[in-house]
This record gives structure tokens, C-alpha cells and sequence, in this order.
């Protein structure tokens, strides 16, 4: 087998350290994310020698070459790229260099043979449906060390480390055994989105247990809505649900043994089963919006918009990626994990929520000082208030909203974070193994909502796409214990 890595998961203390330094009690939280697909990388052999270097001074801690130009390459997704565009532009001013920038969907198709041939980009913000294998990279010594950027004085104020300003689990979260090599710049949270204004106008309250949602469907059928449309094109997304309610009704320890990749972790975790026939039975009533299968993330988020479709599985990306489609008074909102009985090891209001949009510099880029300072100013408050502001999300500095008006999504999902408390649950399969988590599974995760596999099926084979990664020594093992 590969080697394995401890990196330090999000535990439950960790997040509520994070939410009293937010100040969560009076500010709303939020984020975002996307997900998932391949990449790579090789040694190379093309670099272009020793990055350049200036002198270390006050203001420039890093020591990042006056005219150095640097190389930026941006996940335009959910968020779109503006955000990172002012954040260059305040770069190119500091330090007159000119900055490239590339604003796409297509990370690891565009970067897989730069990063193979020696000559990546400097900073990337790899997120996307085609995403590098950070995991893969990180193992190949590809990606920088950040532990410079941690320890250099935040932009706001000097004496504070760029550390002490963001949340710990984004410290947490970023490393790779025991080096931190990934910035997430934002928080997201899960769950079910759906708009007030609809359930209010029809008299429907958001269900607390599996089977009052089922119940619920059964109403909005009669009403000649579909009661749910997901990304059929990328059935991932609806791990963004499935999962954690996995792990609301089995607990922690049973998703961790998920998560470490454990024999029998899927065939043996009753809750396993029972999210599962749920899913299978919202299938079989026909709970799903005709023609979900062929869609990609936008057209569901669109038709849900729309109002053909009441709930969609989403993070908090959501409301500025739909907003050129959402209504006037849509009242964008998000519901929680649901009770599956007496039995769940965890309470109602468990809600899935960690840190997201993966940040790397590149160790073999032409400016790796330069990406790092890039992170630094991107971490300052002037840039994570306008990220806030500009698309509806936080970031992973802490304190930055603080007087900020924030949206109704937004608003929500802060709420339904509070409620939570200690509760919250936290996924790495999906960052860990990708191939596994968003290929194989989603594959499945597709044939079952479209009727075409049957419960029982879907676990017993992801449990051997499962042992098959267990058993693959080319694959990068990593391990959590909370």
C-alpha cells in the first residue's frame, strides 16, 4: 500500500474555536465550494532555475522580487474571478510587475502537462469539476511549503502572523502530514436549499425527519412541482447531502472508518443502508425532476430557480452562482440533515460545514515568493470583506464580515451553522479521494437516483470501489482519527 499521512482533520473543537472567533453568536458564516477530477504531475525537468528573490524589509516580509511577474490561474465558477483580479491588481501595484492572469473551468486539463513539463503557474485556485489532484501533487513535492506565508506578519497588522488572523481549521485542513501546502480561502455550508417564499406561498414547512420529507414530496407532486433536480452530469453533488447524513444518523466514527478507507466500512454502517433506500425510494416515487439526469450543476440550479424543482443538494456557493437566475423575493434558504429516528447518534440540526476553494503555489512556478504574497494580500481584511461582499461568501479570516449587511442565503446558512453548535460533521473522502469519491460513487450515486439501481447494489459496490483504492499502492493513503 502507499504511504499514510495524518494530516490534522477538522475536528468538532476546532470548528467551534473557529465560530466564537468569527463572533457567530451576532455575525452570520458562509462559504462555498465545487468539485471534483483528476490530475497529476511529474518531476519535470524543465524549471527555470532558482525563483527570484528580493530583499526581505518590513513591508515586503516574503521578500518577493520588485518586477518579478507572476502567474495566476483562477476556478471561475460559482464565484467567478473578480475577487482574485482586484487582489492582483493591488499585487502589480505594490510591486510593479506585471501579473497573468487566467480565469477558468478547466484546471486540470489546461495544468496537468504544465505542471508534468516543469513550468506551472504560480498561484491556482484549483476547484471545478476538473480540478488537479492536490493529493498527488503535494506527494510529488509540487506544491509550496506555506509555513513562510503562516509566519509573516498579516498586511493589516504587523504584529500579528498571517496565521493568528485565519480560522484553525483552515489550518487544519490544509496540510498534508505535517506540512500545510493548501490555503482554503472561504467556509462552506451544506445542505438543502430551497426558497421561502415558495414554501410559504403553498404552506409547506421544511421537513425534520426522512420520512416527513418523503410525506412532503408526496404533497408537492399533487401540486405538480417536482419535489427535487439535482446535477445529474455531476451526481457528486449530491454527496454534498448524502454523506453527512450518513454520518448525522451512524455518527463520526463510523463516517471516519469511511473516510480512512476501513474493509467493510460501507456494508457494515446500518445508516449506511438506510440513506440509501431513502434515496432509492424518492427515486422510486418519482421525487426527481424529469430529465435531472442530463443536467449539468447551472441548468438544475436554473430550473430550480425557476420553481420547477422545490430542494437542490448545494453549498454556499449557491446563491452567487444562481443570482443571474434567482427572482426578486426568492428568499434563498437552506435546511439541515434530517432525523432518521431514535436511534441517530447525532441530534437534529448536525449540519455539514468546513472549509473550502483550495488555494496552492506552485514549488516549481517562476515566482513561488510572489504566489505566497499574492495569499498574503488576499488574506488581509480589505480583500476578504469585498470577497465577501462581491459574492456572497466568508473567508477563512475571521472578523472580517463584523458590520457587513449580508444576503438572505447567506443570512440562513449562518443561522442553521449556529444551531448546530458542536454538531458539525466534516467529509474528507471526497477531497482525499476524489476519483473514488466523485467518479465511482457518483457514477452509482447517478444510476440510483434514476432508478436504475437498487439500494443494496450501490452499497455493495462502492464498497468495492472502496477496497479497491484501499488496495491500490499508487494511491496516496491519508488517515483521520476525528
Amino acid at each position: 500500500m502507499g504511504s499514510t499521512h495524518e494530516p490534522h482533520a477538522v475536528g468538532r473543537r476546532a470548528l467551534i474555536r473557529r465560530s466564537a472567533a468569527l463572533g457567530l453568536g451576532t455575525l452570520p458564516a458562509v462559504g462555498l465550494l465545487s468539485a471534483c477530477a483528476t490530475g497529476g504531475g511529474g518531476d519535470g525537468g524543465q524549471n527555470q532555475g532558482p525563483a527570484p528573490a528580493g530583499e526581505k524589509t518590513a513591508k515586503n516580509p516574503l521578500g518577493v522580487k520588485e518586477g518579478a511577474p507572476l502567474e495566476a490561474f483562477i476556478f471561475k465558477g460559482g464565484l467567478g474571478d473578480q475577487y482574485a483580479k482586484d487582489a492582483e491588481a493591488d499585487y502589480k501595484a505594490m510591486y510593479k510587475a506585471e501579473v497573468t492572469h487566467t480565469g477558468t473551468q478547466q484546471l486540470g486539463p489546461k495544468l496537468t502537462p504544465r505542471f508534468a513539463g516543469g513550468n506551472p503557474p504560480d498561484v491556482i485556485d484549483n476547484n471545478g469539476a476538473d480540478h488537479l489532484d492536490l493529493n498527488k501533487l503535494s506527494s510529488q513535492g509540487q506544491l509550496q511549503d506555506l509555513a513562510a506565508l503562516l509566519d509573516a506578519p498579516s498586511l493589516d497588522d504587523p504584529a500579528k502572523k498571517v496565521r493568528d488572523t485565519i480560522h484553525p481549521s483552515t489550518l487544519e485542513k490544509g496540510r498534508h502530514g505535517d506540512t500545510f501546502d493548501v490555503l482554503f480561502y472561504a467556509f462552506t455550508i451544506y445542505g438543502t436549499w430551497y426558497s421561502q417564499k415558495l414554501m410559504a406561498d403553498r404552506g409547506w414547512t421544511y421537513p425534520r425527519t426522512l420520512d416527513e420529507m418523503v410525506a412532503l414530496c408526496g404533497r408537492i407532486k399533487k401540486e405538480g412541482i417536482a419535489p427535487w433536480t439535482y446535477a445529474g452530469k455531476y451526481p457528486y453533488y449530491v454527496h454534498f447531502t448524502l454523506f453527512p447524513q450518513i454520518a448525522k444518523i451512524g455518527g463520526m466514527e463510523k463516517w471516519i472508518a469511511i473516510d480512512n478507507l476501513e474493509p467493510r466500512a460501507w456494508t457494515s454502517n446500518d445508516a449506511v443502508r438506510q440513506v440509501v433506500e431513502h434515496y432509492e425510494e424518492l427515486a422510486a416515487k418519482g421525487c426527481f425532476l424529469e430529465g435531472s439526469k442530463g443536467l449539468t450543476h447551472i441548468q438544475s440550479q436554473t430550473a430550480w430557480t425557476k420553481g420547477k424543482a422545490v430542494f437542490i443538494p448545494n453549498g454556499t456557493w449557491l446563491e452567487n452562482e444562481a443570482a443571474p437566475t434567482t427572482p426578486d423575493g426568492f428568499g434563498m434558504s437552506v435546511g439541515g440533515l434530517l432525523d432518521g429516528g431514535a436511534g441517530d447518534a447525532m441530534p437534529h440540526g448536525a449540519v455539514r460545514a468546513e472549509p473550502g476553494e483550495p488555494y496552492v503555489v506552485a514549488a516549481k512556478g517562476r515566482n513561488p515568493i510572489g504566489g505566497m504574497e499574492m495569499l498574503r494580500i488576499m488574506l488581509s481584511e480589505k480583500h476578504a470583506r469585498n470577497f465577501s461582499t462581491s459574492v456572497k461568501s466568508l473567508t477563512c479570516v475571521t472578523d472580517a464580515t463584523e458590520g457587513l449587511t449580508l444576503s438572505p442565503g447567506l443570512t440562513s446558512a449562518s443561522a442553521l451553522f449556529r444551531a448546530a453548535g458542536d454538531d458539525v460533521i466534516t467529509i474528507q473522502l471526497q477531497d482525499w479521494y476524489p476519483a473514488l469519491s466523485d467518479d465511482k460513487i457518483g457514477g452509482l450515486t447517478g444510476q440510483l437516483l434514476a432508478g436504475e439501481l437498487k439500494a443494496a447494489d450501490w452499497i455493495r459496490k462502492v464498497q468495492a470501489e472502496s477496497d479497491k483504492v484501499a488496495q491500490d499502492s499508487h494511491v496516496t493513503k491519508f488517515k483521520r482519527t476525528s
